[in-house]
């Protein structure tokens, strides 16, 4: 964050996220426009005073005032900048994956040991909750179903996720579940990225998630699998 500030909370990527069913770990956001309202004006994130400095700020430039009256017809205001904070993310999508296309047909498209892996993921339970076109992010889930998570670090076991949220007991530890469409590229892991390997994320998933403890063999395979998620990355810079 600013001036070197650490959050508590892991950043998830921004690719994909138009296909999460809510925003943020503790899904308190309903969508991308109000996910965009927190993160400018969060002392620890960005920084600033209040949406008014963000307006003055964004109005100060020349080529976003001409942008505002070309595209919404108004001044730079807070509603317009959510909103094309939130129209941008909509393009970053990553389509075409291997996975995708062997879901589309092409046996080929992934080997032998994706194949193997994707059959795990779906033997060993992790499809019940990692699932749809996200491989995830459309539901919300307690962290340590099976088995209380009570790590060295203790450090997963301070958070109290959607509880913080909304108060209620039930909602203790409960996360919105992450999607895993790009997780072979964005390490650390879980909401407070104290898992630094894949390797490690899927014994402790399986193990507390699912009260099964993974062979190597097996968690290399689901790994394999995983590496074949990732679609096309169009680089930000490269976005017209």
């Amino acid at each position: 964050g600013i001036r070197g500030q650490t959050g508590n909370r892991n950043s998830p990527t921004v690719y994909n996220a138009a296909l999460n069913f809510r925003q943020f770990w503790d899904g308190r956001a309903d969508d991308l426009v109000a996910q965009a309202r927190e993160p400018i004006v969060n002392p620890v994130e960005m920084g600033m005073q209040d949406w008014d400095s963000a307006v003055d700020a964004i109005a100060d430039v020349p080529k976003y005032v001409e942008s505002f009256d070309r595209v919404f017809g108004t001044e730079v205001t807070a509603e317009g900048i959510q909103t094309a904070l939130a129209e941008f993310q909509k393009t970053l999508i990553t389509p075409n994956s291997p996975f995708d296309r062997y879901l589309a047909g092409d046996s080929g498209a992934i080997t032998e040991e994706q194949k193997r892996g994707y059959e795990l993921f779906k033997a060993y339970g992790c499809s019940g909750c990692h699932q749809g076109r996200n491989v995830g992010g459309n539901m919300f889930q307690k962290f340590g179903v099976l088995k209380d998570i009570n790590l060295s670090s203790g450090s997963l076991n301070a958070d109290l996720g959607r509880y913080e949220v909304t108060g209620n007991e039930w909602d203790k530890r409960v996360f919105k579940v992450p999607s895993l469409r790009l997780a072979v590229h964005t390490p650390p892991y879980f909401h407070d990225g104290s898992v630094a390997t894949l390797d490690e994320a899927v014994a402790i998933m399986i193990e507390f998630q699912l009260g099964r403890t993974v062979p190597e063999a097996d968690r290399k395979a689901i790994i394999a699998f995983l590496h074949s998620l990732p679609g096309d990355i169009a680089p930000l810079e490269e976005i017209p």
